[in-house]
C-alpha cells in the first residue's frame, strides 16, 4: 500500500508545474511545523543547540522555514527526476563556481562534490550528471520496489549511482583516479564504526570517513555544494565553494573536522533550507 501511495504522489508531481509542486509542498511542511510530530522535535532541538547565538524568535523562523521546505523536497522529488535536459538548465537560475570544477576536470584531476542536505540535493545531483557525468554514492530505500523508479530518475540526466558498500568504494576510487566526479552526501551519520568524532556547530558528531580517504588516496579536488531553493518556483542556484586541504589529512579527526566545518558554513549561509530534521547526534535526547 505505501509503494503504491509514494509512485503516485511521485507521478503526480511529476505533472505538477514547479510553482504549484513547490506550493503544495510547502503547505504540507508548514502542517508539520503546526502539528506536533518527530521531525518537528528534532529539527527544534538541532536548530537549538546548534545555532544558540540567535534570538529564539529567529530559531523560530528557521524551524518554520526549514519544515516547509521539507515539504517541498519531498514533493519536488517527482518533477525533478522527470526533467529534460533543456528544462533543468532553464531552471538553473546560476551555477556559481563552476570554473574551479572545470579546471580541476580539464586538469585530470578527481573531483569530489559534497552536497549536504542543504537546499534541493536532488536538483543538484540533477546538474551534476548534466554536467560532470556525476557518479552518485547512494544508500538503497527502505522499499525495494521504488528502487527502479529512483534509478531512472536520478540517472535521466547522465548522472551515475553506485551503492554505498564496498563495491561501490572501489568504484570511486577507480573514477576519481581517472579523473571524474563523484558526488557524496556528507552529513549523514555514518554508522557505528564507520565513522569518527568530530565538531559539528561544535557538538560531536558521528562523521564520515569515506569522503576524507578518498580524497587522499587520489588526490582529489573536493568542493562543497548546495542547490538553493528560489521563491515561488523560479529555479535554482547551485553554488560550489572549495574546501581546504585538511580533509585530506591522514589524522582522522582533523579532516573530519574540516570536512564538517565546510558543511557548517554552507549551513549558515542558508539555515532555513538545512534538513534540521536529521538525526545527526544521536546521543541527544530530541532525536528520539
Amino acid at each position: 500500500m505505501r509503494y503504491y501511495l509514494i509512485r503516485g504522489l511521485i507521478w503526480v508531481s511529476s505533472r505538477l508545474p514547479l510553482r504549484v509542486n513547490q506550493a503544495l509542498g510547502g503547505a504540507v511542511g508548514g502542517l508539520l511545523y503546526w502539528i506536533p510530530n518527530p521531525l518537528r522535535r528534532v529539527a527544534r532541538g538541532n536548530i537549538a543547540r546548534c545555532l544558540p547565538e540567535l534570538a529564539p524568535a529567529r530559531r523560530g523562523w528557521i524551524l518554520r522555514r526549514s519544515l516547509i521546505e521539507t515539504g517541498k523536497t519531498a514533493l519536488e522529488a517527482g518533477y525533478i527526476w522527470s526533467l529534460t535536459p533543456a528544462r533543468a538548465r532553464a531552471l538553473l537560475m546560476e551555477l556559481e563556481g563552476r570554473a574551479a570544477v572545470d579546471a580541476a576536470v580539464a586538469a585530470g584531476r578527481g573531483v569530489i562534490i559534497a552536497a549536504p542536505h542543504l537546499g534541493s540535493w536532488e536538483m543538484a545531483g540533477q546538474i551534476g550528471g548534466l554536467e560532470w557525468g556525476i557518479w552518485n554514492l547512494y544508500r538503497p530505500l527502505r522499499i525495494p520496489q521504488l528502487e527502479p523508479l529512483l534509478q531512472a530518475g536520478r540517472t535521466r540526466l547522465g548522472g551515475r549511482l553506485v551503492r554505498a558498500d564496498v563495491g561501490g568504494v572501489k568504484q570511486l576510487l577507480t573514477v576519481l583516479r581517472h579523473g571524474g566526479v563523484v558526488g557524496i552526501l556528507p552529513d549523514q551519520d555514518p554508522g557505528p564504526g564507520h565513522g569518527v568524532m568530530a565538531p559539528f556547530f561544535g557538538i560531536p558528531a558521528n562523521t564520515m570517513r569515506l569522503l576524507p580517504r578518498l580524497a587522499r588516496k587520489t588526490g582529489a579536488a573536493v568542493f562543497v555544494a548546495w542547490c538553493e531553493r528560489l521563491p515561488g518556483g523560479r529555479g535554482y542556484h547551485l553554488r560550489i565553494r572549495p574546501v581546504p586541504p585538511a580533509v585530506a589529512d591522514p589524522d582522522p579527526v582533523v579532516a573530519a573536522t574540516a570536512l564538517n566545518r565546510a558543511v557548517e558554513d554552507c549551513v549558515r549561509a542558508l539555515p532555513e533550507q538545512y534538513q534540521w530534521s536529521y538525526r545527526r547526534f544521536k546521543g541527544d535526547r530530541t532525536q528520539g
